[in-house]
């Protein structure tokens, strides 16, 4: 399992997740992964954190992390994969691996290849990505919380 974040401005690192993601795990990545590239890509101005509202992601331990850490987030409905963005990221990611020529024989290799598809991601799609979010919203509405194309 991997974890990743983006915003407008660029990607954020591409986290190998051993085993299952739970709530100390995930605490763990945003410490030492969403909150750096927070800094790095905002600075002190404010950003929204939009996560996929996983079990780990919105219990008692995380919420009182968010809490703490001042993190403020985007509020949205679970199980609305249309409404995240970074699903869209993801599938991008497996068209760039699919894409390459060499052939990926062993964990590590897949790994490196992963990264290094990720790290090339332009600009331009993740902020594609990020200005589809009203489009997406008006779909969900209009499809009265049903499947959308996103």
């Amino acid at each position: 399992m991997f974890w990743g974040c983006f915003s407008w401005y660029g990607v954020g690192p591409l986290v190998v997740v051993p085993g299952n993601l739970n709530s100390e795990k995930y605490c763990d990545i945003l410490d030492n992964e969403m909150l750096p590239t927070m800094w790095r890509l905002y600075g002190d101005s404010e950003a929204l954190f939009q996560d996929d509202n996983a079990t780990c992601h919105v219990s008692r331990f995380t919420m009182g992390w968010y809490e703490e850490n001042n993190v403020r987030r985007l509020v949205w409905p679970a199980q609305s994969p249309d409404l995240n963005p970074i699903e869209n990221l993801w599938d991008e990611l497996e068209r760039r691996l699919r894409g390459r020529r060499d052939r990926l024989q062993n964990l590590p290799a897949l790994i490196r290849a992963l990264q290094e598809e990720w790290d090339r991601i332009p600009e331009t799609v993740l902020q594609q990505l990020v200005e589809s979010l009203p489009r997406r919203i008006q779909a969900v509405i209009k499809a009265k919380g049903g499947p959308t194309k996103y």
